[in-house]
């Protein structure tokens, strides 16, 4: 079996963001025509721990390079105190023909970047194309709005001003900081600031990945917002539901989205039913989806499907196979059939 740790998945990614950026685009794509197979995540939460959970996503992606597999992923809020990171994950990918495990990979830059794919491409097919962005609002300053910048950058290389806020004191100031010593390389012209929320909501496209579960945000109470905006509701769990119910949604799949009191599940038992809910992206995609009313506000809310950490996972894995990234490990095979038997047939 194929053992990617840390390093190694980092010196795979190097690079492949464009890559990664077409994977998600298929795999979406993909599961638009129902090539794909996504149960239900489950859940895992420790006793008297609420803020705390292990997710599982397994998942089977169709196409001409069929993958299946289970991400496994935690998002234990109480690390970043710890000066850790939140969230950690691990990659599974099985073969297809016998089932046994083909590679383990270290999920969690997998999983960042397929986030922050996943929400630059709904950004630029949201705002059709023909409405340059030149400002984005990133609210929350942890390691997934970070990543959705390198990805914005890519999808909108009109790109020149960027809006930080966090509820966190100095956090803002530090990414901002830090995106400033990079803006020579690869970055001329972007300018990265520290900003209040008003200001962040001020943006073309806002990016909104914080820790936060308290419905906290009424889009209604900022007038001044651009008609057009592109919210990205990475976090599922900002927006009140109000501001879900007057927005134009879109989702990356319906049924997914609406379970664990997400902003949306909260729309919808408020509401009674699922209409508010315009389109899923592989529609959009596909030039499919209905057209939003003149200056709605279009908020994006992935749920997180586990076909993009298989279409990531198997990206990656490639470009570790081409660079000889990785190692191998034995004993995860469950051996020829009957030798078992055999041996314990033999030492009675």
């Amino acid at each position: 079996m194929r053992i990617l740790g840390r390093e190694d998945v980092a010196a795979a990614l190097a690079g492949l963001d464009a890559a990664v950026l077409d994977a998600v685009r298929t795999a979406y794509v993909l599961h638009g025509q129902g090539r794909s197979e996504v149960p239900f995540s489950g859940f895992l939460r420790p006793p008297g721990d609420s803020g705390s959970r292990i997710i599982s996503l397994p998942a089977y992606l169709g196409g001409p390079e069929p993958v299946m597999g289970l991400k496994w992923i935690s998002s234990f809020p109480a690390n970043v105190e710890k000066g850790l990171q939140r969230a950690s994950s691990v990659q599974i990918l099985n073969d297809l023909d016998t089932g046994y495990p083909l590679a383990v990979l270290e999920g969690g830059q997998i999983s960042a970047s397929r986030t922050a794919a996943s929400a630059a491409l709904a950004s630029r097919a949201l705002h059709g194309g023909a409405r340059p962005v030149h400002t984005v609002g990133l609210i929350g300053c942890g390691t997934i709005n970070r990543r959705v910048l390198d990805f914005l950058l890519l999808t909108h290389p009109e790109l020149r001003t960027v809006v930080l806020q966090d509820a966190v004191p100095g956090r803002a100031e530090t990414l901002a900081a830090q995106l400033t010593a990079q803006s020579g390389d690869g970055r001329p012209g972007l300018r990265c600031t520290p900003g209040g929320l008003a200001e962040a909501l001020r943006a073309d496209t806002v990016s909104i990945a914080t820790t936060d579960s308290t419905y906290w945000l009424d889009l209604a109470a900022h007038p001044d917002r651009p008609a057009h905006q592109v919210v990205l509701h990475l976090s599922l769990r900002d927006l009140t539901p109000d501001s879900v119910l007057g927005a134009y949604n879109v989702v990356d799949d319906t049924d997914h989205v609406m379970r664990e009191r997400t902003s949306l599940h909260r729309a919808e038992q408020e509401a009674g039913h699922r209409r508010f809910v315009a389109a899923e992206i592989a529609a959009v995609l596909a030039g499919e989806a209905p057209a939003p009313e003149p200056g709605q506000t279009v908020v994006f809310s992935p749920f997180g499907l586990g076909i993009l950490d298989l279409a990531v996972a198997r990206t990656v894995l490639a470009a570790a196979d081409r660079a000889g990234i990785g190692g191998e490990a034995a004993g995860f095979d469950p051996g020829r059939h009957g030798v078992t038997a055999a041996l314990a047939g033999g030492t009675a």
